[in-house]
């Protein structure tokens, strides 16, 4: 009977953490967040990057925290493991339904990002939340944010049923945005009309947002 060579025992790997950039499965998933990451790397003023950052929404992945250039990285969702280890980045669960307050003092953030998280959010709530972003800025820090312009209703419901976005994540959208629509919420915060500017991207079906502290 022929012996029967046994392999050494291996080490078990270190789990991994996920890198879906998304809830649910789209095919165009990652390139759309590849391009939210650019346009608001775009819109942070250099100087900042010396300082602190912080991305509301970040996802179960932070993408586009380490995409991004800053002297320190902090991330909160309410989907974070804070037990998966991501370089360069601090993570925090939060749930804006759940906490009035974003879990970091007064100014002590140069930039918060809040990208494709706008339409998930309740007006009460998000109104409550960007007066909270205004006060954990630093005077002359800037908030920038993302999100589907309003006429891309029935476009993202048609890339959902293609299974180029992500279903779960269109189905929670709580509204859609024109820049009117978005002045209007600003103007219910302490942020200044004057230092708030807005735009389109990706083909007119993305809005843009930066607003000064």
């Amino acid at each position: 009977m022929p012996t029967q060579t046994l392999e050494p025992p291996t080490a078990p790997t270190a789990p991994q953490a996920p890198t879906r950039v998304t809830r649910g499965h789209g095919f165009l998933e990652h390139t759309l967040s590849k391009l939210r990451a650019r346009k608001a790397n775009a819109l942070i003023p250099e100087p900042l990057r010396q300082g602190r950052i912080l991305d509301i929404g970040c996802g179960s992945f932070p993408y586009f925290l380490t995409t991004t250039r800053f002297a320190e990285k902090h991330g909160v969702d309410k989907l974070v493991n804070v037990h998966d280890a991501v370089p360069g980045v601090q993570l925090r669960n939060f749930d804006t339904y759940a906490s009035d307050r974003l879990p970091y003092e007064s100014g002590y953030f140069d930039a918060v990002t809040m990208l494709a998280v706008f339409e998930h959010i309740r007006v009460d709530r998000l109104v409550m939340l960007i007066t909270d972003i205004h006060r954990v800025l630093k005077p002359r820090g800037v908030y920038v944010m993302t999100t589907p312009a309003g006429w891309t209703g029935p476009v993202l419901d048609a890339l959902k049923t293609v299974g180029a976005v992500s279903k779960e994540e269109i189905d929670e959208h709580e509204d859609s945005y024109s820049p009117a629509k978005v002045r209007a919420i600003m103007q219910r915060t302490p942020f200044d009309p004057a230092k708030t500017r807005i735009g389109h991207f990706e083909l007119g079906m993305n809005l843009w947002m930066q607003a000064g502290r």
